[in-house]
C-alpha cells in the first residue's frame, strides 16, 4: 500500500486531499495539522494525525521522528495561503512581510530537507500548492503582490529542490481559485473539484517533469 503524507491538513484542499486518498482506500495517509479538534477530525478519516505548525522551525525539526523514516511515495506541502491584508499595492510593513514570507515559503524550505529524504527512498512525488500569482507572465494587476513574491519564491524552492533531490519529482501546483474560507466568497472553483484535478495532475506526472509548475487542470504555466 502507497503511503502519502499531507502537510496542513486542517481545512480546505488539505483536509480535501485527505478525504479523497481515504475514498480511494488504497493508501495508507498521514497529515498534520495545528490544533487538537483538527486533529481530531483528521482521526476521524481514519488517517494517522500529527501536530504540526510549519511557522515554528522547533515544530518541524520534530516531524521526522513523528513519521519514524517512513518511505512515502506522495508528499503535498498545502500550508501557505497567508496574503497581505487590505488593498495596500505600497511596500508592506516589516511584519506583513514577515508574516507571509513565514508562512509560505520559509516553512516550505525547512520541510523539504526533513521530507524529501522519506520521498527520495520510494522514489516518490512531492507536489506543493502555489498559486499562478507566482508565475512571471500571470501578473495582471499590482495587488497582492507580496503574496505573488512569497509564491515565486516557493516556486524556485521547487525548482531547486528537484535539483537538490534528484531521485524524488518535484511539482508546483496551481489549484485554481477555490472556494474555502481562505478563497472567499466570489472564488470560483469547488475544492473537490480542485483537489481531483490536482491529484489528477500528480498521477500524471513523469520524473523529467519535475520542478515544474503546473495548474490544477495540468497546464504548464511561464515561470
Amino acid at each position: 500500500m502507497p503511503t502519502a503524507l499531507i502537510l496542513g491538513a486542517s481545512r480546505g484542499i488539505g483536509h480535501e486531499i485527505v478525504r479523497q486518498l481515504r475514498r480511494a482506500a488504497t493508501w495508507k495517509v498521514f497529515a498534520t495539522a495545528r490544533d487538537d479538534a483538527a486533529l481530531a477530525a483528521l482521526r476521524n478519516e481514519g488517517v494517522q494525525a500529527l501536530k504540526l505548525d510549519v511557522t515554528k522551525p522547533e515544530s518541524l525539526a520534530g516531524l521526522g521522528w513523528q513519521l519514524d523514516d517512513e518511505k512515502l511515495d506522495l508528499a503535498i506541502y498545502v500550508a501557505g495561503v497567508y496574503g497581505q491584508g487590505g488593498q495596500a499595492t505600497s511596500p508592506p510593513t516589516a511584519e506583513d512581510f514577515d508574516a507571509v514570507m513565514h508562512t509560505n515559503v520559509l516553512g516550505a524550505m525547512q520541510a523539504i530537507p526533513l521530507i524529501a529524504p522519506l520521498v527520495e527512498a520510494a522514489q516518490g512525488k512531492f507536489a506543493f500548492i502555489s498559486s499562478g500569482m507566482g508565475s512571471i507572465g500571470e501578473v495582471e494587476s499590482s495587488h497582492g503582490w507580496v503574496y505573488r513574491v512569497s509564491k515565486a519564491a516557493l516556486n524556485m524552492a521547487v525548482r531547486s529542490a528537484s535539483l537538490d533531490y534528484p531521485k524524488a519529482s518535484f511539482v508546483a501546483l496551481c489549484p485554481g481559485w477555490v472556494r474555502t474560507d481562505l478563497g472567499g466568497p466570489n472564488a470560483t472553483i469547488a475544492v473537490e473539484e480542485s483537489v481531483t484535478g490536482l491529484l489528477r495532475v500528480i498521477a500524471a506526472l513523469e520524473h523529467k517533469d519535475s520542478g515544474s509548475f503546473r495548474n490544477y487542470a495540468g497546464r504548464e504555466l511561464a515561470w
